[in-house]
């Protein structure tokens, strides 16, 4: 079997089993988390733990679409890359707007859930980039997977920071706003994706 990207693109298109088992094993982790950091994020009334879950839920569909489409001809997995960045950018969008109505009502989440919460997730995705980190120079479907776990462990980071300033401040704010910045960075993330699928797809004619 094949174990490089052949000329059409330069790029490893994730045609080794080695790939295919560390994408398998990070789809399981980003759907168990999900269940997880949602019934978390709705128990503390978080709305940055919600979001992250959010997040887990979209890689675990689009993870899977990666998974669908390798092997599979240039023009296919440019598409397949094409549509996980216009549902990175949903995501942001979403999570923009429903952190805009929720300072609107101002509950206190429960912080010590976020951070507890917000902790097992980075390990989560942690242990998601390390499975994947020596293929992040992929074509633009392989590319997608890595950002999404990148920014995973990004966001997590920024949860447990809004934990502890909900903790310090007895206030909402430091949670919307984290929310609102991993909003930001669903956004940029879909940029770059979409922005390499399109020259993908411009190659593949």
């Amino acid at each position: 079997m094949a174990t490089a990207a052949p000329p059409e693109t330069g790029r490893f298109e994730g045609l080794t089993p080695a790939y295919r088992r560390a994408l398998a094993a990070v789809i399981a982790i980003n759907g168990a988390m999900f269940f997880v950091e949602m019934g978390a994020g709705w128990l503390a009334g978080s709305q940055a733990l919600k979001a992250d879950a959010l997040d887990f839920l979209g890689d675990t569909a689009t993870y899977s679409i990666t998974l669908m489409v390798i092997g599979r001809p240039l023009v296919w997995r440019a598409r397949a890359a094409f549509f996980k960045g216009l549902t990175l950018a949903a995501m942001g969008l979403w999570v923009f707007l429903t952190t805009a109505w929720h300072v609107l009502v101002l509950g206190v989440p429960a912080a010590e859930v976020m951070g507890s919460i917000a902790a097992l997730a980075l390990a989560a995705n942690v242990t998601s980039v390390v499975l994947l980190l020596k293929y992040r120079d992929g074509d633009a479907n392989v590319r997608s997977v890595w950002l999404c776990s990148r920014n995973d462990a990004i966001g997590n980071v920024a949860v447990l920071a809004a934990a502890g300033a909900v903790w310090l401040t007895d206030t909402a704010w430091p949670d919307l706003i984290v929310a609102a910045i991993m909003a930001g960075v669903f956004l940029v993330s879909s940029t770059q994706i979409v922005r390499q699928a399109l020259e993908e797809l411009r190659a593949a004619g």
